[in-house]
């Protein structure tokens, strides 16, 4: 599907591996120009030249702490230097640590909100204006399947990551007769690094082998396999186009059908 995204500028952060990789390919093979960051330097400058040298597209790398303010703004100055403006913001960030509700306290459930919530809300205010001024926006937030269904041993990203939608469905009243929409992707189980990484987690603190827990996992999912991370970044880049302007300000499960409620 042509999806009229060529020449457009995207802005995608944790960019270097994972989701934001993903998303950062899917628009590139669009032809969308991209300023991708990631916290290293090295790995987001190495995603830069692998996703040039495969799709031949503009791509600004650049060294950004997204909890950082400054670092925000000295990310804006240069893409706005490289680009002119920003049509598609794609705001990503890790997931904090993994663990129960009791095994963390306040000040690491402040650290995870300043991770997942407020740098969202930063990314969007720093950008916003550009969208604003030209008429046409996508913003894609990215959070998790624990949105909807909480899940026991990642309490922190369960607490910091359900305010990003609250953020989402309240700024849509705002901006959505300027032609700009925001959505919120939530992903269950796609087989990334942090995937990985909690299977690695459970594998240390229940003894079993970390086949048998994907397996396990895969079993609970009703089409019985992980997603694949071009799956999600084939989401974003089609609700980054036009033919998704009537979809705004929901949340949006790719999850393989992991999610059991009704809403």
């Amino acid at each position: 599907m042509e999806l009229g995204l060529k020449g457009k500028v995207a802005v995608i952060t944790a960019a270097s591996k994972g989701l934001g990789k993903a998303v950062a390919e899917s628009l590139a093979r669009e032809g969308v120009n991209l300023a991708i960051c990631s916290r290293s330097k090295e790995r987001i400058e190495n995603t830069a030249q692998e996703i040039k040298d495969k799709f031949n597209t503009e791509v600004l790398p650049f060294q950004c702490n997204v909890t950082s303010i400054d670092d925000i703004k000295n990310f804006e100055k240069n893409v706005i230097s490289k680009y002119g403006t920003i049509h598609i913001l794609f705001t990503n960030a890790g997931g904090p640590p993994s663990g129960k509700a009791l095994d963390f306290s306040p000040d690491e459930y402040e650290k995870a909100i300043q991770l997942n919530l407020m740098s969202t809300i930063k990314l969007i205010y720093t950008f916003l204006p550009y969208m604003k001024k030209q008429k046409w926006g996508r913003i894609i937030a990215s959070t998790s399947i624990s949105v909807k269904q909480p899940i026991p041993t990642i309490a922190l990203s369960n607490v910091s990551r359900v305010g990003v939608v609250a953020f989402i469905k309240t700024l849509i009243n705002e901006i959505s007769e300027l032609n700009i929409t925001a959505n919120v992707v939530a992903p269950g189980y796609i087989m990334t690094e942090r995937v990985i990484e909690l299977l690695k987690d459970r594998e240390k603190r229940e003894g079993k082998n970390f086949d048998i827990l994907l397996k396990e996992l895969s079993k609970n999912i009703p089409t019985k396999r992980i997603g694949k991370p071009e799956e999600f970044g084939d989401l974003v880049a089609f609700l980054s186009s036009d033919k998704a302007g009537y979809i705004n300000g929901e949340t949006i499960l790719i999850d393989g059908g992991m999610y059991r409620g009704l809403f």
